[in-house]
């Protein structure tokens, strides 16, 4: 099968002031010719701004979560609609630092995917193992609870990317050999198709764990990786630019 359009989406996590908006500018800069989807998911305070220096580039703008409900008495949340209101066009559901950090079950992780649903947004949905799960060698089943769990019914790849991000790699520094990315997105992919059907072959499945400048042009060649999820490497532009570059 033809190689699926790459998207490159970049995870700031909780960094960034107005200051850092200098970033977009470079990044809209340096994607004139990209080969693939470009995004970047900044925190919410700089959601409605990074979309207005965007405007009439390719750069997608997007959030890093979303509450499962349209509106109402949830002090601190963002709603998906709010997301969409602001410009995003896309969220990001399940990372695995709310999964822990948060408490975070496949259930929410499931209603805040609709809710992205619901209000018009591109779904990126987050799955991995523990190091722990991983030495006990359970990354497959964990996988396939999650996607079970998670992932609603009706998703397409208009609607849908899934990132595989083993927890254990993700701002350590380590990142999984390509033998392990390729094993765990062609799980993924075959689970996709056991509930989804063939549609399941144009869903993007992204990696993401400790992506960077240096391991990009590997990791993106790999068969069944349509793209990465990007956390610190995306803060600055040339390093994410980089990465946007190894995309085939």
């Amino acid at each position: 099968m033809a190689k699926l359009r790459q998207l490159v989406a970049g995870n700031w996590k909780m960094n960034g002031t107005a200051a850092s908006l200098a970033e977009i500018d470079a990044v809209m800069a340096g994607i004139g010719n990209a080969r693939c989807d470009v995004a970047i998911c900044p925190p919410a305070t700089l959601i409605a701004q990074a979309v207005w220096k965007s405007k009439g580039s390719a750069l997608m703008i997007g959030g890093q979560d979303c509450h499962p409900k349209a509106s109402g008495a949830h002090t601190g949340d963002v709603s998906a609609e709010m997301i969409a209101d602001a410009g995003g066009k896309l969220v990001i559901v399940g990372h695995s630092e709310r999964r822990a950090d948060h408490g975070e079950g496949d259930a929410l992780v499931r209603a805040k995917a609709e809710a992205g649903w619901r209000a018009g947004l591109l779904v990126v949905l987050c799955i991995g193992e523990t190091e722990a799960q991983r030495k006990s060698g359970e990354t497959n089943a964990v996988l396939s609870g999650q996607l079970a769990g998670s992932v609603p019914d009706g998703a397409t790849a208009q609607n849908l990317v899934v990132a595989y991000e083993p927890v254990w790699a993700i701002g350590t520094g380590l990142t999984a050999s390509s033998d392990d990315i390729a094993a765990a997105h062609a799980h993924i992919r075959a689970r996709l198709a056991e509930r989804f059907g063939d549609g399941a072959k144009a869903i993007r499945i992204l990696y993401g764990g400790s992506v960077k400048p240096g391991n990009a042009a590997e990791i993106l060649g790999l068969d069944d990786v349509d793209g990465a999820l990007v956390g610190g490497a995306s803060l600055k532009a040339a390093d994410f630019l980089a990465i946007v570059a190894a995309a085939v």
